[in-house]
């Protein structure tokens, strides 16, 4: 059976389709509606999605904040460019954190982001990222966010810009805790959730905080044998209410984003969403497909990546892989400032 194995999910992107910035508009993006149904495919503007959604469907969104996670200062003693990447708070004013030169950040080094502002390196844990204290003269997410750096991921070829800032962050972002931009969120305006509003379609929140790991890809051809890093999640009791009411009512639950429906699937084991906070290490791949949505949003992902798995797993291995060809054919912008898909 094709989907099952890692080195099913490679194929060629021609580097000029990753976008390296966003639109001028977050609602000009194309919009891919693959059709599990009719095996189809169409090619839309993403501010025709509410004609995709009926009244009565709920649209269920990542309301996390991507924080100024990337720190760039200078060790302490010889001034050489350092970097401290924050992954999550552990309290304490400790973090876990990436940091570079690795083989220079030894427990017990200094990193001097800003007058005022710096980081110690405490320990080296067992899979190598570093725990560091921060300490600053003013409370330390002023500091952050004052001295910090958008961590736009990898593949964007470019420093960040003042207008990242706002662009990689969702219109819906409040609770900070993301190192990386629930991107298929990216897309959505003010006007875009005032038309579904008066469309009579019904939004609910999640928060999950997404990890540097969603950019890691699976380096074992069995993908059983992935270890998938944990994330952050909170179902609010008013979205576990309205997810039952629209599946009672035999309307449609819309999830926006991977982050969105794994933090559904993950608060799903009973077969209803329950509401709750905890971490979430779930990996949603064929042949299982996610069960709490009836339809999903998402960008063009990396090959060999947990994200395309899971579209695989929702729309089909061969449907995803077709979508995937086409979208390359006709010019579609991939990835976090990219176009997006919607799998009915």
């Amino acid at each position: 059976m094709r989907g099952l194995a890692t080195s099913d999910y490679d194929f060629t992107l021609p580097h000029d389709l990753i976008a390296q910035a966003p639109l001028a508009r977050r609602d000009a993006s194309r919009l891919m509606v693959v059709d599990r149904a009719r095996q189809a495919i169409a090619h839309r503007q993403f501010n025709d999605l509410p004609s995709l959604l009926d009244p009565g469907d709920l649209l269920v969104v990542n309301r996390s904040r991507v924080v100024r996670a990337r720190l760039l200062g200078r060790r302490a003693g010889s001034g050489a460019p350092a970097e401290i990447f924050l992954l999550a708070p552990l309290g304490d004013d400790r973090y876990e954190a990436l940091v570079s030169p690795g083989g220079k950040l030894k427990p017990g080094r200094v990193v001097e982001i800003a007058a005022g502002f710096s980081a110690e390196v405490l320990e080296v844990t067992d899979r190598r990222t570093r725990i560091v204290r921060l300490v600053a003269d003013v409370p330390l997410d002023i500091a952050i966010e004052r001295f910090g750096h958008v961590p736009l991921p990898p593949y964007i070829e470019r420093a960040d810009e003042a207008s990242d800032s706002e662009r990689y962050q969702t219109v819906f972002a409040r609770e900070a805790g993301s190192v990386a931009a629930p991107t298929a969120g990216l897309h959505f305006t003010p006007e875009l959730l005032g038309a579904l509003d008066a469309r009579g379609v019904k939004r609910a929140e999640v928060v999950l905080h997404v990890g540097a790991g969603t950019f890691k890809p699976v380096e074992v051809d069995d993908p059983a044998q992935h270890v998938m890093h944990e994330e952050r999640y909170t179902i609010p009791p008013e979205t576990a209410a309205a997810w039952a009411e629209t599946r009672a009512k035999d309307h449609r639950v819309w999830g926006v984003g991977s982050t969105t429906v794994r933090t559904l699937e993950s608060a799903a084991s009973s077969g209803t969403v329950v509401a709750g906070s905890g971490e979430t290490r779930i990996f949603i791949r064929p042949p299982e497909p996610p069960r709490a949505v009836d339809a999903m949003i998402t960008n063009f992902h990396l090959p060999r990546s947990t994200l395309i798995m899971l579209v695989a797993a929702f729309a089909g291995y061969e449907l995803t892989m077709r979508a995937y060809r086409q979208a390359i054919e006709e010019r579609y912008r991939f990835y976090s400032y990219g176009d997006a898909m919607a799998i009915v």
